[in-house]
């Protein structure tokens, strides 16, 4: 689906919007598709995050909203998403999407000393921090979720059926060891169903072989459901705001501020009114939109 067919579940406000130019980097064997709004006057660069039911054109009304403000931004589809093409599916871990955004970073800030900010939707917020924390050239980190794939209780919010949270790392790291090249529906494994309280918005996500509808590799989701993300008492990132729906029926927010409490980092907490996963109700979505202007401004950026 395109993020066309996306910005009609968005209020009326955010749906005309400033169209992505799609770019393509090559990294390692990989196309990476990057949507991207550029913008050289722009006092802040803005690198976006989808996580596992998304891509760029799912969340571009997102970015959309940024880059009319005045932002540079881009807007990467994970390996096995989106436009992104990848020389061996089946081999693709999630230690892959870390390493490939960490490149794209550094890549990004080679040559540009705007203050760069991520922002992470779902199981993009883990991503962003992970960045952020090893790169040490992010100025600041947005997330929606920060579902820490370590913590037993995150696992069982984000399978599909909750009681195979606790166990799913030993049971996929079993059937990964022989299968770990076989691919499987997300949706089987995760609940993508509870993407929004727009039940035509989550079922889109659902069946979209652009987002929420590819498969995964079952060593991929054995490697997310396995991976020990930096330690929050040893994070040495730049700030971490959590912008977490209040609704959110799929990612519990007490899971997310159980993590943002340990960060050692200056941290901040904002509560989405009205919103599901997909932050697209009023008045959660201003607030988000309020918080990343806020944060902009922190950076020099001025409306």
């Amino acid at each position: 689906m395109t993020s066309d067919a996306y910005a009609r579940f968005f209020p009326a406000g955010y749906q005309n919007f400033l169209q992505p130019v799609s770019t393509t980097w090559q990294w390692r064997d990989n196309s990476i598709h990057i949507a991207r709004a550029r913008n050289s006057d722009a006092a802040v660069k803005v690198l976006a995050i989808h996580g596992a039911g998304g891509h760029s054109g799912a969340l571009w009304p997102f970015a959309a909203f940024a880059a009319t403000r005045g932002a540079d931004v881009l807007f990467p589809d994970m390996p096995l998403y989106g436009r992104t093409v990848v020389e061996n599916g089946g081999k693709v871990r999630y230690e892959d999407w870390v390493e490939m955004l960490c490149d794209l970073v550094v890549a990004e800030k080679r040559d540009d000393p705007r203050p760069l900010i991520l922002f992470g939707a779902s199981m993009g917020g883990m991503l962003a921090y992970e960045v952020a924390a090893r790169t040490g050239q992010v100025a600041d980190v947005i997330a929606t979720c920060l579902l820490d794939p370590s913590d037993a209780d995150a696992r069982s919010a984000a399978a599909r059926f909750g009681v195979l949270g606790p166990m799913a790392p030993r049971l996929l790291k079993t059937g990964s060891a022989v299968l770990g090249s076989v691919r499987v529906p997300v949706r089987w494994l995760m609940d993508i169903d509870n993407m929004s309280a727009n039940r035509e918005l989550s079922q889109a996500c659902a069946t979209d072989p652009l987002g929420g509808g590819v498969s995964l590799p079952l060593g991929f989701l054995s490697s997310f459901m396995s991976f020990e993300h930096v330690a929050p008492e040893k994070y040495q990132g730049p700030k971490v705001t959590l912008t977490h729906p209040a609704e959110d029926t799929w990612t519990p927010a007490e899971l997310s501020i159980r993590f943002l409490d340990r960060i050692a980092a200056p941290t901040s907490l904002v509560m989405l009114d009205g919103c599901g996963h997909f932050p697209i109700e009023e008045p959660g979505l201003t607030q988000l939109a309020s918080t990343m202007e806020d944060i902009a401004r922190s950076h020099g950026w001025t409306p």
